[in-house]
């Protein structure tokens, strides 16, 4: 199936879900979809490989391999008036989690959304519907990572200033489960004990929010169409490498 395909079974396909594709194409993000139907006519990557793209870019990184695909003034031309990326990522903002460096990608090939503690709000939701009914993007990862600064806060529970308390409440309902060991560590100074609770609460929260967006009438559809792939993963700040933990 070509990507001109593709569009037009998108387009039928928001048309059942009650949205309007007209200004849905042509509002959001400034993305032209019907041209770059035109552009690039060509079968997309499927969910199965887009993972093991994206794996495998990440190991050409951990290895000190790296290729630095699509990173060219040619590249920059070529997307320059679309973009047909083959996956997207919900990841930390921290600065340490440089998405397209970690999976040795370049330009045009991932749809970053980048909120701290890799949240599902209702406008990180939206952009990751755009990339998977507007782009057709087969794949999206939830992507947490080790030591995060967002599910230490959350962990901790202490009051935080201004809107930054946001994010952490965010992730509290991934850490219930977790409480028993909260109670435990509260009644003995353990430096080991809090950061083996932080990072069991990073996996914990990871798939939680892999669990919010099943709640997309959109992306479960694609998902049962074959179309689509939702992970969760891990990426490790010492070795750079990333784990599949969905």
């Amino acid at each position: 199936m070509s990507r001109q395909n593709k569009f037009i079974d998108r387009r039928q396909f928001l048309k059942i879900a009650g949205v309007g594709v007209s200004v849905a194409a042509s509002s959001l993000l400034g993305g032209e979809p019907a041209q770059a139907a035109v552009i690039e006519d060509i079968e997309p990557d499927s969910p199965n490989t887009a993972l093991q793209r994206l794996l495998a870019g990440n190991q050409r990184f951990v290895q000190q391999k790296l290729e630095h695909p699509h990173q060219s003034q040619t590249r920059l031309h070529e997307v320059a008036t679309a973009q047909h990326p083959f996956a997207t990522l919900l990841s930390c903002a921290d600065s340490r989690v440089p998405a397209e460096i970690l999976f040795d990608l370049g330009i045009g090939d991932l749809f970053d959304v980048r909120i701290a503690g890799n949240i599902v709000t209702a406008e990180a939701l939206g952009s990751l519907e755009y990339a998977a009914v507007m782009l057709g993007t087969p794949l999206i990862m939830v992507l947490g990572h080790e030591r995060c600064g967002a599910v230490t806060a959350a962990v901790k529970g202490k009051p935080l200033p201004g809107q930054i308390s946001s994010f952490a409440k965010a992730i509290e309902p991934a850490i219930t489960t977790l409480s028993s060991a909260n109670a435990q560590l509260n009644n003995k100074s353990n430096s080991k004990s809090e950061d083996d609770l932080v990072e069991n609460a990073v996996v914990a929260n990871v798939r939680y929010q892999v669990k919010k967006l099943e709640q997309s009438d959109l992306l479960m559809q694609l998902v049962r169409e074959g179309k689509l792939q939702i992970v969760g993963g891990r990426y490790d700040l010492d070795t750079g490498e990333v784990a599949i933990v969905t």
